[in-house]
């Protein structure tokens, strides 16, 4: 694959990370979800992005808010290549402590849209402090890491500032297909914990499972499977950092017949047994 790192500082799991990149070929983003919270800005191309329970078609100058926990894959479409800034910072890297932290920072992560299309002035500003926060960091100048939070505040203040004063237009699905998959999705995310299969989906939603399947992928990026386990083991993840419940009770309650396939598919998605996850959760 043909890429150029622009810039990289930290990685995802840090709490502050931001990667700037351009690809000139295929990609596709494994599936995936995290504790931080993300901001994503489109320079050039096309991209799909499917967050939580839908798709969303993603052009240059909009940006994107993820927030925590939010399952989420961004996808080619059209012709491959594409640049763009990814920026994923955590609750401590704006602590409690610092003076300029403001609730209402974080409204365009609560924003259900999650994506904020800018006009051109407006993409100018973004670009602007974007290219400021990387030159700071590359730069690591004394106080670096103080106008590195403050610049990400202006932005986030600036995002939510853009939703007060812009009436936000309804989100419209973009083919009849693309709701009724957006239904079947938020259908799983309520009755995960219950045995749920495609063929049972199918008969519930009106579509053959081979037509579902092959729909299911092409829209959010996931099997039907993948999708299903990672909606499970990111429940079975809250269990067990916040209950003391046995890991043969939290297979059962997030839908696992079967606690040896709950160990296989949690290590596999986690990169840590279940016990060894409750051991080392913060």
């Amino acid at each position: 694959m043909s890429e150029t790192v622009s810039f990289t500082y930290g990685s995802e799991e840090d709490d502050f990370y931001i990667d700037h990149v351009r690809r000139t070929e295929p990609f596709e983003r494994t599936n995936h979800y995290h504790g931080n919270y993300e901001i994503y800005y489109l320079l050039s191309g096309q991209r799909t992005y499917f967050i939580k329970d839908r798709s969303y078609l993603i052009s240059p100058g909009d940006l994107v808010f993820i927030n925590k926990h939010e399952v989420h894959k961004t996808s080619d479409i059209g012709e491959p290549g594409h640049e763009r800034i990814v920026i994923n910072f955590s609750d401590q890297f704006l602590g409690a402590d610092f003076p300029l932290k403001a609730p209402y920072l974080f409204v365009p992560f609560g924003h259900p849209g999650h994506v904020v299309s800018l006009k051109l002035q407006d993409q100018l500003f973004v670009q602007t402090t974007l290219d400021k926060l990387m030159k700071e960091l590359k730069d690591q100048a004394t106080g670096y890491e103080l106008y590195a939070k403050t610049l990400l505040i202006e932005l986030l203040l600036f995002a939510t500032r853009y939703l007060e004063q812009h009436k936000t237009v309804p989100f419209e699905h973009a083919s009849p297909l693309h709701k009724k998959i957006s239904e079947i999705v938020q259908y799983i995310n309520r009755h995960y914990a219950e045995p749920i299969t495609l063929t049972a989906l199918s008969e519930r939603f009106y579509i053959s499972p081979y037509y579902l399947s092959r729909a299911f992928k092409e829209i959010t990026g996931f099997s039907f499977v993948e999708y299903l386990n990672v909606t499970r083991i990111k429940k079975a993840q809250q269990l067990l950092k916040e209950t003391n419940a046995k890991i043969i009770e939290i297979a059962d309650q997030v839908g696992f017949e079967n606690i040896a396939h709950f160990g296989r598919v949690f290590k596999k998605l986690t990169k840590l047994a279940p016990l060894e996850y409750r051991k080392f959760s913060p």
